[in-house]
């Protein structure tokens, strides 16, 4: 099992910027694949921007432009950078770990942090 927990959200003015942290614990495999996903209410979670273990990134991308990731293998944590923040980014955002069993990808995720862009 992994236990993914999220930090660094609040609320921020546009403009402005954040930095998201998510700490995983439990079995981490180096093959797992860590992101970020975002969720406003009514509508479907999407993806922000995901990392491999070798660096190699997909991000969303009307996003890449503004919103960073980066991984941290040895301390199991991944971050996002988020600057130039709009209120259009308010939302819920999700740290995720996908991890291939070899048949499907199972999927953990965080109980999520709420960043809020407002004047």
């Amino acid at each position: 099992q992994v236990h993914l927990v999220e930090s660094g959200g609040g609320l921020v003015q546009p403009g402005g910027s954040l930095r998201l942290s998510c700490a995983a614990s439990g079995s981490i495999f180096s093959s797992d694949v860590m992101g970020w996903y975002r969720q406003v209410p009514g509508k479907q979670r999407g993806l922000v921007a995901n990392i491999a273990n070798d660096g190699s990134i997909h991000s969303a991308e009307t996003l890449k432009v503004r919103f960073t990731i980066s991984r941290d293998n040895a301390k199991n944590t991944v971050t996002l950078e988020l600057n130039n923040l709009q209120p259009e980014d308010t939302a819920v955002y999700y740290c995720k770990v996908s991890r291939w069993d070899g048949q499907r990808w199972n999927e953990f995720w965080g109980e999520g942090t709420q960043v809020t862009v407002s004047s």
